[in-house]
């Protein structure tokens, strides 16, 4: 079952009746019609029709979300965002047109708009043509519209290059947000990415402002040199919970000096074994 199909499902099965049934009619003359104006009008009318509650979704939906589009995880998502997303797709058979209207209306769209428009990323037709308008979107100063492109959702972990990987990993720590939803953050992590939140943390360091545990996810599996500096003052210095981020930051790392500094503290190398970043920040 396509994602389009499977939205149309979950709302239909969530909706009242008449709600159901104007989102259906809708989709289908957005899709007939080959009118813009009929998608620009309808998206406007959503929240209206819709409302606002979360996306109601079964262990068995986001298993089939999976199946449908590999990566694909629409728990945060909202009733309104999947309806938007749904009207969005509905002109997926003809991919300029759907490119075409999407930049209209992210030109024009509320923040709740945007952030629907940017968690539909995955799920549109010709993934590349939205590389621009993703990069974007992450330079917004609403934490929401950020989130909606950085977190659950696998699209800028595919198609980036480092640069705006990198750039986006740094933002998330500088907005507060927090850097475990975002899909691929191990897989994409690199060098580059652990010197730059080195040198933010030491910048953090100087100014008497924490940092956060999570930086050192992408730190330690690629720490060198002045690198494995920080994490070894770190584990002398830092608080609990930023000394159970290093170790686990360091289960990732095949260098041998990186090994030797984890096992400098075998009670906290043994507690990190069952440890996950998700579990350490909620615990923090």
């Amino acid at each position: 079952m396509s994602p389009r199909e499977l939205l149309a499902r979950w709302l239909a099965r969530q909706l009242p009746a008449e709600a159901a049934a104007w989102l259906e009619k809708s989709a289908a003359q957005v899709q007939s019609s080959g009118k813009d104006a009929d998608l620009y009008m309808t998206v406007s009318l959503v929240t209206r029709k819709v409302g606002k509650a979360d996306l109601t979704l079964s262990d068995a939906d986001l298993r089939e979300a999976q199946a449908s589009r590999p990566g694909w995880d629409p728990r945060m998502w909202s009733a309104d965002q999947a309806a938007r997303v749904l009207l969005v797709l509905a002109q997926e058979a003809d991919p300029a047109r759907l490119a075409r209207c999407l930049d209209q209306l992210c030109n024009t769209a509320d923040v709740s708009e945007l952030a629907a428009f940017y968690r539909g990323l995955p799920l549109y037709p010709n993934q590349l043509r939205y590389v621009a308008r993703a990069t974007e979107g992450l330079r917004t100063n609403m934490k929401n519209v950020f989130e909606a492109i950085a977190h659950r959702n696998p699209y800028p972990s595919e198609q980036f290059s480092e640069g705006p990987w990198n750039q986006m990993v740094l933002k998330a720590l500088f907005v507060g947000s927090p850097l475990w939803p975002i899909a691929g953050l191990d897989r994409r992590g690199n060098p580059e990415l652990a010197r730059m939140l080195c040198d933010y943390a030491h910048e953090r360091w100087s100014a008497g402002r924490p940092v956060s545990p999570e930086l050192w996810r992408c730190v330690g599996p690629h720490a060198t040199g002045a690198m494995l500096q920080d994490l070894e003052r770190v584990l002398n210095k830092g608080t609990d919970q930023e000394r159970a981020a290093v170790a686990l930051s360091l289960r990732g790392s095949s260098d041998p000096a990186a090994a030797k500094l984890l096992n400098g503290d075998p009670v906290l190398a043994a507690a990190s074994r069952g440890l996950s970043w998700e579990r350490l920040v909620s615990a923090g």
